[in-house]
């Protein structure tokens, strides 16, 4: 009787590669930049949010890459850069500490994607369409009225 030779099959070779979801999760958001004026008073609570919990935030998040900013004479803005090349950005003018971190929640747990608006559902044909403008001249049987 004939037996078909085996192959061995190593442990390295039964790995698997990561997918977004799956079972693994790729963070979008990439690098969040600080940016305040050392003189004006709507910058009040972004600097005292730095100096308190940035440290806190960094480290609960090191696949983020965070970098403080001066920006004289204008508003507070946080700004976060994503994996799509995308940016969104954020003002912190005149918000409590509360507010601020809600703020760099909202840009850690973002995707970096344009909003899409959720009333009009765009239509998707499952076939073809017709291409060019329907013309009367075109048509083997004249067109009558």
């Amino acid at each position: 009787m004939f037996q078909a030779p085996t192959r061995q099959i190593l442990r390295a070779s039964l790995t698997t590669r990561g997918a977004n979801g799956a079972s693994a999760f790729i963070p979008q958001c990439t690098k969040i930049v600080f940016e305040y004026c050392d003189n004006w008073s709507s910058s009040d609570k972004l600097r005292t949010y730095l100096a308190k919990h940035i440290k806190a935030v960094a480290e609960s998040h090191p696949h983020v890459e965070f970098v403080v900013k001066q920006r004289p004479f204008k508003q507070p803005i946080a700004r976060g850069f994503y994996v799509n090349g995308r940016t969104k950005e954020i003002g912190l003018k005149k918000l409590e500490i509360t507010g601020i971190q809600q703020k760099i929640q909202l840009l850690l747990d973002s995707s970096g994607a344009k909003i899409k608006p959720l009333k009009r559902e765009t239509i998707q044909s499952t076939s073809d369409a017709a291409r060019g403008i329907w013309s009367g001249l075109h048509v083997e049987e004249p067109f009558r009225i």
